[in-house]
């Protein structure tokens, strides 16, 4: 591994790794949100970002702006409602979801559709979620197609018909514990990213995993600085304990998060992700003809079968992996004022 590096506080990063320009792609997002909010000085954008990726994180921080100044209140307590909630509530049961909103009313009666971008606040200031509409260009849904279409032979394999782009649902992630082995087992490099086409894969998925990560610089720094650090300490494991072909695809990992689902033409029924973190947002970004999508509890989502050719890249954060490196839970993203902080 080549030894030049760059530090952010206690976090090292490899100057080699994709990582690097993901890093100063939401540097630069967090400053363009910040000046936008404060009426501060125009930013000057690193030299070491392309153009593609500079007009795509100027869409995203404007995008920002725009859902942190339309906050949409409920009357809940997030962190009391996360703690009702046990892994064995997959989001499945209507009768069991319907008993938890009536121990844990949002303050308002039916569905309330939201249109237009948005954060939604519960009554202590937590960010529930942040809504983002059109926050990406043409250019990063054009490689997200792209990037799709070259993991079609993974799709196949989970899907059935072939409609547009092949249906199916894949997971790819630098370190993979297999279900029941995470606290057995060092993880490993997900089975999408093993074979000869890896590398292409994680170069198909560089810009919008550096767009999902900016967003996040902005919407939970504390989030992103815990993801960053654990595949930083992750880096470090793989090359002392040698863990095979885990140096190499983080090196090509350009994302903070350590996970990522891609779902394509798939319908998903009403489910929570119960090994993310809960006071962590995960990101999903969604191409195509959506409609009655759905985003519920901490949160409960899914989507309705439709036509068209639709795909959804979930990016998260999988606990067991920060515990194996030995990363401490980050709090609930709070607002206070007009400062965007965390607890």
């Amino acid at each position: 591994m080549n030894t030049s590096s760059m530090s952010t506080c206690d976090i090292k990063i490899w100057r080699t790794w994709a990582l690097a320009i993901t890093h100063e792609a939401g540097a630069y997002t967090e400053q363009k949100f910040n000046a936008e909010k404060t009426g501060g000085e125009p930013v000057i954008p690193s030299p070491n970002l392309d153009t593609d990726l500079v007009m795509a994180c100027d869409r995203l921080a404007d995008v920002l702006i725009k859902a942190y100044k339309n906050p949409i209140k409920i009357q809940i307590d997030i962190a009391r409602y996360s703690k009702l909630i046990s892994p064995k509530n997959t989001g499945h049961n209507e009768e069991k979801e319907e008993k938890l909103l009536e121990r844990c009313p949002p303050g308002h009666e039916g569905t309330k559709v939201v249109d237009k971008p948005a954060t939604i606040i519960d009554v202590s200031g937590t960010i529930i979620a942040w809504y983002l509409p059109d926050a990406l260009t043409e250019t990063t849904q054009k490689e997200i197609r792209v990037a799709t279409d070259l993991l079609g032979p993974s799709l196949e394999k989970s899907g059935s018909e072939n409609v547009g782009s092949t249906p199916g649902c894949i997971n790819l992630s630098p370190a993979w514990f297999q279900q029941g082995h995470e606290n057995l087992s060092d993880p490993e490099v997900s089975a999408s990213l093993k074979g000869p086409s890896s590398e292409n894969i994680l170069k198909a998925i560089a810009r919008p995993a550096a767009i999902a990560s900016a967003a996040l610089r902005v919407m939970h720094p504390q989030q992103y600085f815990a993801g960053l650090r654990a595949l930083s300490h992750l880096g470090d494991k793989a090359v002392s304990k040698e863990l095979p072909q885990m140096p190499e695809t983080l090196q090509y990992w350009a994302s903070v998060f350590n996970s990522l689902s891609i779902i394509s033409n798939r319908e998903t029924p009403n489910h929570r992700d119960h090994l993310s973190i809960p006071e962590c947002f995960d990101i999903l970004t969604t191409v195509g003809n959506y409609s009655n999508a759905r985003m519920r509890r901490i949160v409960r989502h899914g989507v309705d079968g439709g036509e068209g050719d639709r795909i959804a890249w979930a990016w998260y954060m999988r606990d067991s992996v920060h515990i194996y490196a030995g990363v401490p839970s980050c709090g609930w993203a709070m607002v206070e004022g007009r400062i965007l902080t965390t607890v």
